[in-house]
């Protein structure tokens, strides 16, 4: 829990008055990941379930497609070889991949720009849009989940952010069952780190696809969002916040279920309502 946050001082101005004082901040430190010893990408995030993050970044970035292209997710011993990032052991993590040749890895490694992803993007890292698009087939439409259940999932999600409640400053990913019970959560000043931690989980159970699944979101839902969960199977994307036209479109070409502005006792269905089953 401690991991999550760091006390400061801190100066709050009310009504005009200073009044110095203590205050926790959300922990955001540089997470680089390597793949056979060499650097592919720096995430920044907030420590803890590094392997499941990793993992789940490696699945959207299609590194890898099931938990049979994982080796070894392992934290290093040295020090970072990024400028600017050097730090603790505890913030590198190397990949073994399986059933992956030397040529293949050589290609992984020249198709992705070297850049320092923050904690609000999700794909940063792609070196061209074109390369955003999914290269898997939609979901089938199959089964739904009762608009009671669905409404009240942000809910259930909020009673398990611990982190929030003591900075403010952190997102939520939790996956649902279609009866509402919660299977995992996470918590990353990224939304998309917290779907990466939560969707990396099942991976390294392998679990995946998740077609039973309900993946709810403390913001917005943007078009990283529903990609991931695309790639994860899952079919029903719930956003506490509003989701972007992108978001929107994917959603429809991918027959993703996708809901907005979850809260309240109610939502917007934006796309594929027929999961959505009448209470």
């Amino acid at each position: 829990m401690t991991g999550l946050f760091r006390e400061g001082d801190v100066v709050r101005v009310r009504d005009g008055q200073r009044v110095a004082g203590r205050d926790r901040t959300a922990v955001e430190e540089p997470l680089e990941v390597r793949l056979h010893g060499r650097s592919f990408a720096v995430i920044m995030r907030t420590p803890g379930a590094d392997r499941e993050l990793t993992a789940g970044f490696l699945l959207a970035e299609r590194v890898v497609r099931t938990s049979d292209d994982l080796g070894t997710i392992e934290h290093c011993t040295d020090h970072s070889t990024q400028p600017g990032l050097r730090g603790p052991s505890e913030n590198i993590v190397n990949v073994t991949l399986m059933n992956t040749t030397a040529d293949e890895l050589e290609r992984v490694l020249a198709d992705r720009r070297a850049i320092v992803a923050n904690s609000s993007c999700g794909l940063c890292g792609r070196s061209s849009i074109e390369s955003l698009k999914t290269d898997v087939p939609p979901l089938p439409i199959d089964g739904g989940v009762m608009a009671s259940v669905l409404a009240a999932l942000p809910d259930r999600l909020r009673a398990r952010q611990p982190g929030f409640d003591q900075t403010g400053g952190l997102h939520a990913a939790g996956l649902f069952t279609r009866t509402g019970e919660l299977m995992t959560v996470a918590e990353d000043v990224g939304r998309h780190n917290a779907v990466d931690k939560v969707i990396g989980r099942l991976l390294l159970r392998d679990e995946l696809p998740a077609p039973d699944c309900v993946l709810v979101v403390s913001g917005r839902a943007s078009f990283e969002i529903v990609q991931k969960a695309v790639l994860a199977g899952i079919p029903i994307v719930a956003a506490v916040s509003a989701p972007s036209s992108l978001a929107v479109d994917l959603a429809e070409e991918t027959r993703v279920t996708l809901l907005g502005f979850v809260r309240e006792g109610g939502f917007n269905i934006y796309a594929h309502e027929a999961r959505v089953l009448r209470s």
